[in-house]
């Protein structure tokens, strides 16, 4: 029984993604920036891309580093660089390098909203567990991973 849930739980989220896909989602994909000479060149901790069945160059993305350093809390907004690809960002580390922080991306583009979470340390950006949605989160979901702190 239990290798059943195990295996139709991944299978069941693939459908999930496949469905936002098909209907015309609109997410946010994170990057490796090494990938990108161009985000290289830009000093980038992460790369981020707008896809979806949208126009990538009308999409418009805005970042916030939220934290905790020494008991005080810290919010810095922070400038996304857009790449010549449409549609693809690059974030430099502009947030103190102690302490735990959670960058939270906001994307739109005419009427579509997504936004991502993703946990930031020493360690550097997260990009394996980022959670995305296309509702706004909440305060409790920066809370949470904050507490989580960097992987």
């Amino acid at each position: 029984m239990r290798s059943s849930f195990t295996i139709a739980a991944p299978a069941a989220a693939a459908l999930v993604l496949a469905g936002q896909l098909i209907a015309g989602g609109f997410f946010l994909q994170l990057g490796n920036p090494e990938a990108s000479s161009e985000a290289r060149e830009q000093h980038a901790a992460v790369t981020i891309r707008a896809a979806g069945c949208h126009d990538p160059a009308t999409a418009k993305l805005t970042a916030t580093a939220i934290g905790v350093v020494n008991g005080q809390r810290h919010s810095i907004p922070l400038a996304v660089t857009r790449l010549s690809e449409p549609g693809t960002f690059a974030l430099r580390q502009q947030w103190p390098p102690d302490g735990r922080w959670v960058i939270q991306m906001t994307a739109t583009n005419g009427e579509q909203f997504t936004n991502l979470l993703v946990a930031a340390g020493p360690g550097g950006v997260d990009r394996m567990h980022a959670k995305v949605n296309m509702k706004p989160f909440i305060d409790g979901d920066v809370e949470a991973m904050l507490q989580e702190g960097t992987r």
